[in-house]
């Protein structure tokens, strides 16, 4: 691999850790908003979840060619989101 290869290759690196944790700080934002006595809050909280969902599954695309690339394997996802559904008594 080139030095001009392994700049691209870092870059593509920092970039994609940088986009996970984003993700990671916005998906816990949106489950504080589901905790929101407002339903509209509610409602924005669980469409982003949703959203964020997406990206997470792109950024794990996007680590499965960066471990190809690099040889490193993937960091492993210790905060998958899981849908629950919670109802009141």
């Amino acid at each position: 691999m080139t030095a001009k290869e392994q700049q691209l290759t870092e870059l593509l690196t920092l970039t994609s850790r940088s986009i996970t944790h984003m993700a990671a700080a916005m998906t816990a934002l949106s489950f504080d908003l589901l905790r929101s006595s407002d339903a509209g809050v509610r409602a924005a909280g669980s469409k982003m979840i949703t959203r964020l969902g997406a990206v997470s599954l792109e950024l794990d695309q996007q680590w499965q060619l960066i471990g190809e690339l690099t040889g490193v394997e993937a960091p492993q996802r210790a905060d998958v989101v899981e849908e629950v559904q919670l109802h009141t008594a």
